[in-house]
């Protein structure tokens, strides 16, 4: 149950502090470009704090994505994997509901940070986006935390929250990045609308991506 506690936890901090920043700064992938770069980095600093914070009690996946890499990779239970996932989506509830009331009655704070398309984004190419960087940032954690890089593990946290910063740079203009359904589902309920009715693009996209890491670390995994 620890483990499963630390997930919730850690997810919480993850929702909160990446889409707090995004919320008080008004991220616009269009119009503010500082605003982006400051999200895209709240995102990755929130997954390294809380990889050296949790990371040695429940391997802080605090990403159904990653859980459902690593589990179809066969480093955790099925029951693990479920568990994980359900406690990950509850502390993305909390987190945003914190944020919720925080910003609820401050002038010119709106939202939670849902994901939705940006401007002139198809469905299909916001699908594809979350599929693709949710694959690459999966890939980096499987890698990162694989037996065979030995002492890098040490390192691991870092290179995965540098990536998930990355990730953010490149894929927030097509979705706002999700690349984890949990960060995407409780959000989006806050804030109903297009962010509601797009959500499924935020659950598919990432479990996706989270099988096709797996499927490709399979086969470039030496130690397989």
């Amino acid at each position: 149950m620890k483990k499963y506690l630390a997930e919730m936890v850690g997810t919480m901090v993850l929702v909160l502090m990446g889409c707090g920043v995004a919320v008080s700064l008004g991220c616009d992938p269009v119009n503010n470009i500082p605003a982006v770069v400051g999200t895209a980095f709240a995102f990755g600093l929130s997954v390294v704090a809380m990889a050296y914070t949790i990371g040695g009690i429940s391997g802080c996946h605090i990403n159904p994505a990653i859980t459902l890499g690593c589990f179809l990779s066969g480093r955790i239970s099925g029951k693990d994997c479920g568990m994980y996932m359900l406690f990950q989506v509850i502390g993305a509830f909390i987190g945003s509901l914190l944020l919720y009331i925080l910003t609820e009655n401050v002038p010119g704070l709106e939202g939670t940070g849902a994901n939705d398309l940006q401007a002139n984004v198809s469905v299909l190419g916001g699908l594809l986006a979350e599929i693709i960087f949710t694959c690459v940032f999966v890939l980096v954690v499987l890698g990162a935390t694989a037996k065979t890089n030995g002492a890098t593990n040490n390192f691991a946290g870092l290179a995965i929250g540098l990536s998930l910063i990355l990730v953010h740079l490149v894929c927030i203009r097509y979705t706002g990045t999700s690349v984890n359904p949990a960060r995407s589902i409780a959000p989006a309920i806050f804030e109903g609308g297009t962010a509601l009715s797009n959500l499924w693009i935020f659950i598919v996209g990432p479990f996706v991506g989270g099988a096709c890491a797996a499927g490709i670390w399979k086969l470039i995994d030496s130690d397989k």
